[in-house]
């Protein structure tokens, strides 16, 4: 699992600040984006676990997107995965 710190927009569209006196307008607001690889047995649960988590109903909860891995290797050992 990694979790990193992004910056995106979407239906928000962005947000008007005041910087140093004047009114700017910042169209990339922060987010958060999790990758997590798990097995295809779990995949299901999984997304419905974070569905469960995350929702509030407010625009702005999340995506999730299902990707399969056909082929992993891990560098350290060369061992497809």
């Amino acid at each position: 699992m990694m979790v990193i710190e992004v910056r995106g927009f979407g239906r928000q569209k962005g947000q008007t600040e005041v910087c140093r006196g004047a009114e700017c307008e910042v169209s990339l607001l922060p987010k958060m984006k999790l990758e997590i690889a798990v097995d295809d047995n779990q995949c299901e649960a999984l997304a419905e676990a974070i569905q469960r988590s995350a929702h509030t109903g407010i625009i702005g909860d999340g995506k999730i997107f299902i990707t399969e891995f056909p082929d992993v290797t891990r560098i350290r050992t060369q061992a497809r995965v």
